[in-house]
């Protein structure tokens, strides 16, 4: 049986992710700070930390699948919080990395979570697509480092992809959750100019990603993991009213309200361009949710 070792499962990808992959007759080994008595995967511990980990939780895996890494959207980005996101993906990259070198494993792929990030908290006339370099931004340089972190793997010619991915769009809990709150009591409204682009995807569509990445070993290399419609954040709080049958009539939030309730992890609501998918759709992948009332239908009824 075909093992993948999954690190952040307790998130909110990883969830999902470990739930499919074992629907798909994978043998599911996860990694994290510490194990739960109602897991129903293999479970082993490490400390990033510290760097250490348990060396058995690489040993006869086929992929490793690495999605860990502190939330970017919670708390300010105070100079200790900075460093923690960014040390949160480096450092458990390169722990990966050099367990898997120490104990000579022979991985199939590398498979890292990135974000679209990758391209910089901006609003521009661009198309981003996986050619672009990164910003010069923090979120950019936390997406860089992350990256090249992960391309240890590919340097010691093993099959690395990396998945840029968007804004993850899920039943219960996330951003989805966050969104839909002030719609449901009326208060719903775009951010700031509200024109500004959210790139965005299906939790399934990211999933079978994930999946494909695992399967196709055609895949290297970075890919978007946003779908194929660009929708501005004001017309997806419109969609979300539709959808749930609630009018969105308040103003805008002005964005210097934000700025004083975040600081400057406000950039990431006040500001996003369009990212391209076509890189994934031209390796075969068929997005079941390519819209958001697509989406939104799915998920919220």
């Amino acid at each position: 049986m075909t093992t993948v070792l999954v690190t952040g499962a307790s998130g909110l990808i990883g969830g999902h992710l470990c739930k499919r992959l074992s629907e798909e007759g994978y043998s599911v080994r996860v990694l994290g700070r510490s194990t739960s008595a109602v897991s129903p995967y293999e479970q082993f511990t490490w400390n990033v930390r510290d760097n250490v980990m348990d060396e058995n939780a690489v040993k006869n895996v086929d992929y490793i699948v690495h999605l860990a890494g502190a939330n970017i959207s919670e708390g300010r980005w105070n100079e200790s919080r900075k460093a923690e996101i960014v040390q949160s993906r480096v450092n458990s990259a390169k722990l990966l990395f050099d367990t898997v070198k120490n104990t000579d494993t022979k991985l199939k792929a590398f498979i890292s979570s990135s974000a679209i990030g990758y391209y910089g908290a901006q609003t521009s006339e661009t198309i981003f697509d996986e050619g672009h370099g990164p910003s010069t931004d923090f979120i950019g340089e936390v997406c860089k480092q992350w990256e090249e972190a992960a391309q240890h793997f590919e340097a010691v010619d093993m099959r690395t992809v990396m998945i840029r991915t968007g804004v993850v769009l899920t039943p219960q809990n996330g951003p989805l959750a966050k969104m839909v709150m002030p719609v449901k009591l009326g208060v719903g409204s775009g951010l700031g100019k509200g024109s500004q682009y959210l790139p965005w995807i299906h939790i399934e569509d990211l999933c079978n990603i994930y999946l494909k990445a695992i399967q196709d070993d055609a895949m290297n290399g970075p890919y978007n993991g946003v779908a194929p419609e660009h929708i501005t954040n004001l017309d997806f709080t419109k969609t979300i009213g539709k959808v749930i049958g609630k009018k969105v009539w308040m103003p805008n939030v002005p964005s210097f309200v934000l700025k004083l309730l975040f600081g400057e992890m406000a950039v990431i609501f006040l500001e996003g361009s369009r990212v391209s998918s076509k890189k994934i759709e031209k390796a075969g992948l068929k997005f079941t949710h390519p819209t958001a009332h697509a989406a939104l239908e799915n998920l919220l009824k």
